[in-house]
């Protein structure tokens, strides 16, 4: 029996695209219903809407539930249309009619809300550790290799000298980034939808604030018609933040296929790390990242495609939000394991002196020589276009006594600042 049943039979095809993934994406939130659904009942009880031998009974066998989900022993049936409406049969079936009290006062809308946002709330916070680690690997390798020195590029030409430490300590403070921008999302998201039911709350005196304390939300979602406007914004703000992370994850694995290729030969991946050609027999392919980076970009379009369910529908509820779970569930998945790869590669990574004092590389000094010029006394648009002109004229050469200098290091002050930017995530 569905919850909403008014006793005929929905049509087969209708039923079965109506539910479409429903039943699997579901049972990633069935643990956070339940926990909502045992801080539900507890509320009803506080205000006197069940007794406290009904609130026990509820207690009980939501706990046996919540136990049975955590063990991966939770199915949702074929004849049923969502987790919500699994556990609430699942409880009349073993405690009868006190099982049908749960639904009291709220709506399928406001739990999905709810449960969402506890289940969002956790992913991402589970995210930002691991982002914390894979910066701090960043930073270790920064560290390991501040004073190589290697070229720096704009518009994919030879810019500015640079080193390793600088780049590598780019992209951790990147996630860094990154990671403060999901906190602030987590923030955004941490507030009680629980009452709200179906985007009209409830005449029933239902005591929200309670709920919110057991739930460990920061706050309540005020307005229950917005608290249903927040039903697609939400996976929105969610999505965004993946987003950033996946663009910071794709320039490090565009960076990492650029620079192993022979032409540029800073760094290497080990040779496990990297796959062949059937027919070129020297080829050592850095596939891992090129996959990462294809992955990534597909991360980067999650705000255009939750926007492009939910920026033409009215206020209240609409079957369209289901979908979002199609979209943002699997994106939580892969950015994980995009995650994982780069930490389990970054250790690895070859370093190669890419001799930055050869020819090739001459003019990536000349910033240098214009500085030199400025701290003898010339003004720097004089020595700019002074080194300009030699560089036309072919009287330039590299500043020799400056080679030993490391420019373009990240220093020991750099690293230390945004390692106290991790403890603070």
């Amino acid at each position: 029996m569905k919850l909403w049943d008014k006793g005929y039979q929905i049509d087969r095809k209708i039923e079965e695209f109506t539910v479409g993934l429903d039943r699997q994406f579901d049972l990633e939130i069935a643990k956070y219903d339940a926990i909502a659904s045992i801080a539900h009942a507890q509320m009803l009880h506080e205000i006197g809407m069940i007794t406290v031998e009904e609130n026990a009974a509820l207690h009980q066998e939501l706990n046996l539930i919540l136990n049975q989900i955590e063990k991966g022993d939770f199915i949702i049936e074929d004849h049923v249309e969502d987790v919500h409406s699994q556990i609430e049969n699942t409880l009349v079936a073993q405690i009868g009619d006190i099982g049908k009290k749960i639904h009291l006062g709220r709506s399928r809308n406001d739990q999905v809300l709810v449960a969402l946002r506890l289940f969002f709330r956790d992913r991402l916070r589970q995210l930002i550790e691991q982002m914390k680690r894979v910066a701090t690997i960043l930073i270790s390798s920064a560290d390991q290799y501040k004073n190589v020195l290697i070229p720096g590029y704009t518009h994919m030409q030879i810019g500015m000298v640079s080193s390793c430490g600088l780049w590598f300590s780019a992209y951790a403070e990147a996630l860094i980034d990154d990671a403060e921008y999901i906190s602030h999302t987590i923030s955004i998201i941490n507030r009680n939808p629980l009452g709200t039911a179906a985007g009209y709350g409830s005449s029933l005196p239902l005591d929200r604030e309670m709920t919110t304390d057991e739930l460990a939300f920061e706050g309540l979602c005020i307005n229950p018609i917005n608290a249903q406007i927040g039903r697609g914004k939400t996976e929105l703000l969610v999505a965004n933040g993946l987003s950033s992370v996946g663009l910071t994850l794709n320039k490090l694995a565009m960076d990492i296929c650029l620079f192993s290729n022979e032409n540029y030969g800073i760094l290497s991946l080990p040779k496990e790390y990297t796959t062949g050609s059937s027919i070129m027999p020297h080829k050592k392919n850095p596939d891992v990242f090129e996959l990462i980076r294809a992955k990534s970009n597909l991360l980067i379009t999650l705000p255009n495609q939750i926007a492009s369910i939910i920026s033409n529908l009215t206020s209240g509820y609409h079957r369209d939000f289901q979908l979002q779970k199609e979209i943002i569930f699997p994106a939580l998945d892969q950015i994980n394991t995009l995650l994982e790869l780069v930490e389990h590669c970054i250790p690895n990574i070859i370093i190669h002196d890419t001799q930055v004092y050869s020819d090739k590389y001459r003019f990536l000094w000349s910033v240098e020589l214009v500085n030199q010029y400025v701290m003898e006394g010339m003004s720097f648009r004089d020595a700019y276009r002074k080194v300009g002109a030699d560089i036309n004229e072919n009287r330039y050469d590299p500043p020799t006594e400056l080679k030993h200098t490391h420019i373009g290091s990240i220093g020991n002050l750099g690293l230390n600042l945004m390692r106290e930017r991790l403890k603070t995530l």
